[in-house]
């Protein structure tokens, strides 16, 4: 007797197309805590439900907050975004060469190279709102990129300092408001 799909349990391919993401992706956020399933042999489920009410979460706060590492990404892909804008034809001529490249080594990170050949294909004006956009998947397609090559050494240390120096003024001026917050409160008390 065959089994009848439950129509309320989806596979983490089909949450992956209801969000717009990669399967990886999604079986982060579940390795993450971030999206609750069950394993159905070695195979994950999902609630449609839970699967919902992420993508509201999601579409919410556009992914939510990005973290240090995915802040210094951006901003690294912001710089290799010009060499694009200034270079079109150069530029995607070296992300496809970095591609076949990384493709041949064999890593893990393969479904995000393939997907950076299909953004690469729509040309570089999507490959551009690749670069800087914050959505999730952009997120996730940052840290498997064949871009960051066309940035020079000086150029990204450069980058990478302006980042850092931006995100410790961020987090002081956090520190000092939340202080004085705290100080107004006593002091009404």
């Amino acid at each position: 007797m065959a089994t009848r799909p439950n129509p309320e349990v989806m596979t983490t391919g089909q949450v992956a197309d209801m969000l717009g993401v990669t399967v990886q992706h999604v079986i982060n956020l579940c390795e993450r805590g971030h999206l609750p399933y069950t394993l159905v042999g070695t195979h994950r489920r999902i609630l449609r439900e839970d699967a919902v009410a992420l993508r509201g979460r999601s579409a919410a706060s556009h992914g939510g907050p990005l973290t240090r590492d995915q802040v210094r990404s951006l901003w690294l892909h912001r710089a290799a975004a010009a060499h694009v804008a200034r270079d079109p034809s150069g530029s995607l001529a070296y992300a496809r060469a970095e591609i076949r490249r990384l493709l041949g080594l064999h890593l893990d990170g393969e479904p995000w190279l393939r997907q950076w050949q299909a953004v690469i294909e729509r040309g570089p004006e999507e490959v551009m709102r690749v670069m800087c956009s914050t959505d999730p998947l952009s997120r996730e397609l940052r840290q498997n990129s064949p871009f960051v090559g066309l940035l020079s050494e000086k150029e990204r240390l450069t980058i990478l300092a302006a980042a850092h120096k931006t995100q410790a003024a961020k987090t002081a001026v956090k520190r000092v408001g939340s202080t004085v917050a705290g100080r107004g409160q006593v002091d009404g008390d």
